[in-house]
């Protein structure tokens, strides 16, 4: 869902005072009851827990740093998702929802968010970064995107529309940030480097300075 034009892990201004949120209340009383009615343990349950936090952008950052040097995987890659993902190992999403990839050019700029909660494709990215499930950015980025952007220190021209997608529990989204200039004869893993989450969500861009 587009909307028109967020920030820094640490920037107070996105910060917020609700440490638990609503759906922390819930996850922890469905936890308890899954190990009451024993359909799981604690140990299965925090398992899972450290499976997900180990996970890392990394898969992100090859699938981006192919398509920018690999023009038909990169329309592959915006035309089917799910396949290109499959391409390079990733054939499964969790909860496997519809994926869009939305490619960042001079006269567009994507962000994604997720208003209700804080959904976001945990394989490709890793685990979501504490700002992005803060209701702060989750109200914000909607409605003053390009002042949410300038606290992450990304200034975009006037004439870039910024246009926000709203994640939901049946689809997400990837943002293609546009290849840095000065990087024609780069490889692969020196592409990766320059890719990070921040940019695969759309709150930076990818500089080589």
């Amino acid at each position: 869902m587009p909307h028109d034009g967020h920030h820094h892990d640490d920037h107070e201004a996105i910060e917020d005072l609700d440490d638990i949120t609503e759906f922390e209340v819930m996850e922890q009383a469905i936890r308890e009851l899954l190990v009451e009615k024993g359909i799981l343990s604690a140990s299965q349950i925090q398992a899972q827990i450290d499976d997900m936090d180990s996970r890392t952008p990394v898969m992100g950052q090859k699938i981006i740093a192919r398509a920018w040097t690999d023009s038909a995987y990169r329309e592959r890659l915006i035309s089917d998702p799910k396949s290109a993902f499959a391409e390079m190992g990733v054939t499964r999403l969790d909860e496997n929802p519809e994926v869009v990839v939305v490619e960042n050019t001079p006269e567009r700029h994507n962000v994604i968010v997720c208003t209700l909660c804080s959904c976001y494709p945990r394989v490709l990215l890793g685990m979501p970064p504490a700002w992005y499930k803060k209701r702060a950015y989750r109200s914000r980025v909607v409605k003053e995107p390009r002042k949410v952007l300038s606290e992450f220190g990304t200034e975009l021209p006037d004439l870039t529309k910024i246009e926000v997608h709203d994640s939901t529990a049946d689809m997400r989204y990837l943002v293609l940030p546009m290849r840095p200039a000065g990087t024609d004869n780069w490889s692969a893993e020196q592409l990766e480097a320059l890719i990070t989450r921040d940019a695969m969500i759309g709150v930076k861009v990818p500089s080589i300075v």
